[in-house]
């Protein structure tokens, strides 16, 4: 719920600013009116550079990738025993 809030008074700040520029003319109008499309255009690539930033940064488990590993053994002898070929051809 605190992010939600956050997200609302930013959105409420953002107006604000835009507001006060479109009626006090300190920004040409042209330039005022296009000042959304490039708040979404911005977002857009703050996400996109946190995702790439989350990929780059993903880490790694070795011990998860060895209880993997030993979850695959045990469901191949599971198998096995229920004369089920799990061999790799």
């Amino acid at each position: 719920m605190k992010h939600i809030v956050k997200i609302i008074t930013l959105l409420m700040v953002i107006a604000t600013v835009w507001v006060g520029l479109l009626q006090t003319s300190t920004i040409p109008r042209s330039h005022t009116w296009l000042l959304p499309i490039y708040c979404v255009v911005s977002l857009g690539c703050y996400g996109l550079l946190m995702v790439g930033v989350g990929l780059m940064q993903f880490p790694t488990c070795p011990q998860e990738a060895l209880l993997l590993q030993q979850d695959i053994i045990e469901a191949k002898g599971y198998l096995k025993q229920r004369g089920i070929d799990v061999s790799v051809s």
